[in-house]
């Protein structure tokens, strides 16, 4: 066993039709029927014991998982009270926050699914096509709304009939303060394993935003498969800063129901991974000290120029650090050396840097890396409890999955929730992988992109764009910090930069608050993608992996037109789609002056 890890012991299965099967061998352990059993157990134990952190002024505001239990009870017994019935959904619009948990915990308590939605989808000047599409899905029976007056204009265009009400922070303030009655533990009585427990709608990364049904039995068992493969959780409570939204599987469910299920404490970090914000991290991060950090590649891309400035940071933020876990994305092998120099300057010894794979429908963890790994891309093996079925699929591994964390379907949407399963009730992700090994399955798999992101070029042959993604984002290292990879129906890939602007900068000699038009124009930062891209193509000369051109782009991914989503990553289709001028830039002949010709 590795100090951190459980040691995998995976079984493999090979099928007649190709087909492989892998699963663990370690039986998955018991868990609670709820997540409210969760905090009903960490309130008997810990009552004092600081569960979420908030800022305030230059501190922090906490609150107990005692104190969380009594407001949540006492808001569920309001809402039982407001007439609402058991499977009545409730919208959740609001940032992470302390009342946000509350209303969440509280709608559980009373057997009433809750759907977090991202607050992007409730800002600007739009006519809120997407949060009124959820809600159309959703049909909710009661509405939280963190900002009234940053949301209003969103819910009125959601056309609510006054039987719904709309609650706010000082109205849910009031109501946790309702005594309790039989209700709420008659309520609590009749939830189980099957109880719908949230709704996530996904981002959309590879189609149209779906409601994904979490059932408590999914969390639940999702918290107990990361127990096992991680059993230091289990030693010391996970001590977390985080910012990744809870509306969202990462943080509302695989970050926010650890700290309930391990009885640790999560601080919730204001910032984000853009430079307008990444600041209220690098604060956070100053006063304390995580016991285990997760974030996505960009949020690491942001933060770290920041850790190699500062030394006191440098070595607070790895004081007393077990893990860093990356999701979301694949990380590109630059920024993970980075990590691993910082860590060996701040301690003496080389931090342990980690990831795993799921998605919404799987709740989301069913294949970890609980294992030592070199290298990124290596997204671990089956957890305990999880089947993994890879089937061929286009020349490559398809990836299946069942288990007692995989979702039962999608809301009001039979049509795609017959389509997501095949025969044997496997879900079909719609990613691909290799093994490491094929004769050691405990070896891993490394993540092979998705299947609704690879193209053919004109000459018919296929381009794994996850994986060329990534070897761009390492040929056009420092410059790059994503990459967009094109060429669908052309006759050779190029590429669209979302470039690093201070790594531009200190390549361009000027200052970091320079104009980016100037400082991507500099000859030196164009040389540098220019030389990366002639190296790349040396080593990958087909077709299929050479890469002709590049442009840098001034304009950031944009969050609101669904270009990036609220966990950082790029939605491939949705930024060839969203700059299809810049495509045709790429390609035009003979190529404008904007234009890297490798």
């Amino acid at each position: 066993m590795h100090g951190l890890f459980a040691t995998p012991d995976i079984a493999r299965e090979d099928r007649p039709d190709g087909s492989v099967l892998l699963r663990s061998r370690t039986p998955l352990g018991a868990f609670p029927p709820t997540l409210c059993h969760h905090l009903e157990a960490r309130a008997a134990e810990h009552p004092d014991r600081v569960f979420l952190a908030e800022r305030d002024g230059d501190g922090w505001r906490g609150i107990g998982f005692g104190e969380m239990r009594r407001r949540a009870r006492g808001l569920a017994q309001a809402l039982i009270d407001l007439g609402l019935a058991v499977g009545d959904p409730v919208l959740v619009i609001s940032d992470n926050a302390i009342d946000h948990a509350v209303v969440q915990f509280a709608a559980l308590y009373a057997g009433l699914p809750v759907c977090p939605v991202s607050t992007a989808y409730a800002v600007g000047a739009g006519e809120f096509a997407r949060l009124r599409a959820v809600a159309g899905r959703l049909r909710p029976r009661a509405v939280y709304a963190a900002d009234p007056e940053r949301f209003g204009r969103a819910i009125a265009a959601l056309g609510l009939d006054g039987e719904v009400p709309v609650l706010d922070p000082e109205t849910v303030g009031a109501l946790a303060e309702t005594p309790e009655t039989a209700a709420v533990d008659a309520r609590l009585a009749g939830l189980g394993p099957e109880t719908v427990a949230k709704v996530l709608f996904t981002s959309g990364s590879t189609g149209g935003p779906k409601g994904v049904i979490n059932t408590h039995r999914m969390l639940c068992a999702n918290q107990q498969m990361l127990a096992q493969i991680w059993p230091f959780l289990t030693r010391r409570p996970p001590v977390l800063v985080d910012w990744m939204p809870w509306s969202h599987t990462f943080g509302g469910n695989h970050n926010l129901n650890m700290a309930l299920a391990r009885g640790g404490t999560l601080h919730i970090d204001t910032g984000r991974p853009v430079p307008s914000d990444i600041g209220r991290t690098v604060e956070n991060l100053r006063s304390v000290s995580p016991t285990l950090y997760l974030n996505v590649p960009r949020g690491y891309d942001a933060l770290l120029p920041y850790l190699e400035a500062d030394a006191d940071l440098r070595d607070r933020f790895f004081a007393e650090l077990d893990l860093l876990f990356y999701g979301g994305a694949s990380l590109p092998q630059s920024l993970r050396e980075r990590l691993e120099a910082l860590g060996l300057a701040a301690t003496g010894r080389r931090p342990t840097v980690t990831t795993g794979y799921g998605s919404t429908e799987t709740a989301p963890l069913a294949i970890g890396a609980h294992h030592p790994t070199e290298h990124t891309g290596v997204i671990g093996v089956p957890v305990p409890g999880s089947e993994v079925l890879l089937r061929p699929e286009t020349g490559k591994l398809s990836v299946a999955m069942r288990g007692p964390h995989i979702t039962p379907g999608y809301l009001n949407d039979p049509e795609r929730t017959a389509e997501a399963f095949d025969e044997e009730g496997f879900w079909k992700s719609g990613d691909a992988v290799r093994m490491t090994d094929p004769d050691r399955p405990e070896a891993g798999l490394v993540f092979d992109g998705r299947l609704a992101e690879d193209f053919k070029l004109l000459t018919g042959t296929w381009v794994a764009a996850g994986t060329l993604r990534l070897a761009a984002i390492a040929a056009c290292a420092p410059v790059a910090q994503d990459v967009v990879v094109a060429g669908q129906d052309r006759n050779s890939i190029a590429i669209l930069v979302f470039p690093n602007l201070g790594e531009c900068a200190r390549i361009a000699g000027l200052p970091k608050e320079t104009d980016p038009a100037t400082v991507l124009a500099h000859p030196a930062v164009r040389e540098t993608v220019r030389r990366g891209l002639a190296a790349h193509n040396a080593a990958y000369p087909s077709s299929s992996t050479a890469i002709t051109r590049a442009l840098l782009l001034t304009e950031p991914p944009d969050v609101e037109s669904g270009e990036i989503t609220d966990k950082g990553y790029i939605n491939q289709r949705g930024a060839l789609e969203r700059r299809a001028a810049d495509v045709e830039a790429l390609y035009a002949e003979p190529p404008g002056e904007a234009v890297i010709v490798a």
